[in-house]
Order: C-alpha cells, then sequence, then structure tokens
C-alpha cells in the first residue's frame, strides 16, 4: 500500500481510532485492572465491533499482556489480535485472461457508482481495456453520473435509455466487449432496497444473462458497503450475497465514520473477504484491503 494512501487511511479512521485511544487514555496505569478492561470492551463497543467480538478482544488482550506493561504493549497486543481477525478476510484480486466481468451491488448511496469509476482507474493503471455498463436503469442519474466519470477517464460506457431491462443492457455490453477487445466489464446495478424483491429478482437475472453469454457467473460478485452504516451491513449483504453468491466487499467512506470497528463483525458474519477500500472521493482512493495495515491505522495516531 503506497504511502500516501496510508496517510489517508489513518486520517479516514481517525474518528474511530480517537475514541478508542481517548477511552484506553484516561484509565491507563500501567496494569491490568477491572476499569482497564472495562473501558476497552466499552471503546470497541462505540466503534461498533459488536458485543461477541468486543468480549472476545478483551480476553484475548488480558491474556496475552503481563502483570504490568506499557501504553505501546496495550496498542500494539490489541493491533495484533484485530490485524489476526481480520487477516482472514484478505484475498488477492486476479483477473481470468479472457474477458473478465465485474458486478457491483449495493444500496442507493453506498458509491457504487464512484467505486466503479475508482476501480477503472486502477484497472488502467494496470495496463488493461475496462468498460463501464450503466446497468442502474431506474436512475437516470446513475447513468449520467457513469457517463461522466466514463469520460474523465477516457473509458467506453454502456447505456440504454432510462427505465431500460437491466439484462438486456448488460447483454449488449458483452457482446461488444468481446467483439471490440475488452478486458473487463464492471457493470454498475440499482440498488432501491424499498422495492428489495424485484431488485434481487433483477440481479438474479443479469447473472444469468452473464452466465448465457460467457458460459460462466461473473467473475467477481462485489458488495459495495458504506461504512458509516456499521454492523447493519450485514443484513444489507445477506440479501444480496442470496442473490448474486457474493466473491467480496468493497468497503467505503471509511473517512466519514467513528463506527470502523464494524469491519470485524462483519467479516466474521458474512465470511466473504475484503477486497478494496476507499477512503475519499478523489478516483485514487481506492486500494486492496490489507488487514495489518487496517489494525495500525485503527490504533496508531
Amino acid at each position: 500500500m503506497p504511502e500516501s494512501f496510508w496517510e489517508r487511511l489513518r486520517q479516514g479512521l481517525s474518528r474511530t481510532r480517537e475514541g478508542l485511544l481517548d477511552t484506553l487514555g484516561s484509565v491507563f496505569q500501567g496494569q491490568k485492572s477491572t476499569e482497564l478492561f472495562e473501558r476497552l470492551e466499552e471503546a470497541l463497543l462505540s466503534a461498533d465491533v459488536g458485543v461477541e467480538e468486543a468480549k472476545r478482544i478483551v480476553t484475548e488482550v488480558s491474556a496475552k499482556l503481563p502483570g504490568r506493561f506499557g501504553w505501546e504493549e496495550l496498542l500494539t497486543a490489541v493491533e495484533q489480535i484485530i490485524a489476526a481477525e481480520l487477516s482472514q478476510a484478505e484475498r488477492d484480486f486476479s483477473l481470468p485472461s479472457e474477458l473478465a466481468l465485474l458486478l457491483f451491488v449495493g444500496v442507493n448511496g453506498s458509491g457504487k457508482t464512484t467505486t466503479v469509476a475508482k476501480m477503472g482507474k486502477w484497472l488502467l493503471a494496470q495496463g488493461k481495456k475496462p468498460i463501464f455498463v450503466a446497468a442502474d436503469t431506474f436512475r437516470a442519474a446513475a447513468i449520467e453520473q457513469l457517463k461522466e466519470l466514463g469520460e474523465e477517464l477516457g473509458v467506453e460506457v454502456v447505456a440504454h435509455k432510462p427505465g431500460a431491462d437491466p439484462g438486456a443492457v448488460v447483454h449488449d455490453a458483452l457482446v461488444h466487449a468481446r467483439a471490440a477487445g475488452y478486458d473487463v466489464v464492471l457493470v454498475d446495478t440499482a440498488g432501491r432496497l424499498q422495492t428489495k424483491v424485484p431488485l434481487m429478482e433483477e440481479l438474479k437475472k443479469i447473472r444469468r444473462v452473464v452466465e448465457k453469454v460467457l458460459g460462466r457467473a461473473p467473475d467477481e460478485r462485489l458488495l459495495v458497503v458504506d461504512a458509516t452504516v456499521g454492523q447493519n451491513a450485514i443484513s444489507q449483504a445477506q440479501l444480496f450475497h442470496d442473490a448474486v453468491d457474493l466473491t467480496g466487499l468493497i468497503l467505503t467512506k471509511l473517512d466519514g465514520t467513528a463506527r470502523g470497528g464494524a469491519v470485524l463483525p462483519v467479516v466474521r458474519a458474512l465470511k466473504l473477504p475484503i477486497l478494496w477500500v476507499g477512503v475519499g472521493k478523489d478516483l485514487d482512493d481506492l486500494a486492496p484491503f490489507r488487514a495489518a495495515e487496517f489494525a495500525r491505522a485503527l490504533l496508531r495516531g
């Protein structure tokens, strides 16, 4: 992870980190105490780690530390335990040698369309030839936003008129991408949970279209999760998981939350890898998830 991105990640998690450190610092006396561990649990709960995760971390920290210890030893113990827990969520991102398709799903407002563009920029830097697909046909604004981002990056966008069949848009895009020699198709989808049954059926249809054209499911089915919603992401994710069999998560808006600890219960509950994290609105603000760096940013000012 480039140092510049580490700095943005560190800054993005500052609200979560400050809550943790302020709570612990107020009672730290260099030795084990009931009050210290109660405040550690309280701080973790404030960061939206969840009751089970908080209790487990406190138990492991208590077992790891000697009778007397320094502030740095305390932070290191918590950091190592969180990093070990999150290490199960690491998975390297790779693409097949043939035409690849990445399906982006998530609720409206999660940053899905911007994330598609961020991924497109990252793929361009890897020497790939991406194409965007505006399959959120129910929101004219989503189509226009993707077109604008595509124009900014010099990436072609396949779009139909608002209200068109999303499956038809994806079908046409795949046929065109194959004929035109593209490497990666990135599909932006709708996310209106208030009519969740039609939405999930629509996503299942898109998956069937991909399977028919490519002979396989979308190579990645990525849920874009707004980190500010905390543990509410778990129930969101389950709906999308049931519809398209998710392969991974992308965490966005880490720069605007004091609930960065929710990553832990989300990972444990969903048993899905976190492939990418975003910490800002710029198209460069996306990087592969690394457990050790994330844990470090949670605890190091």
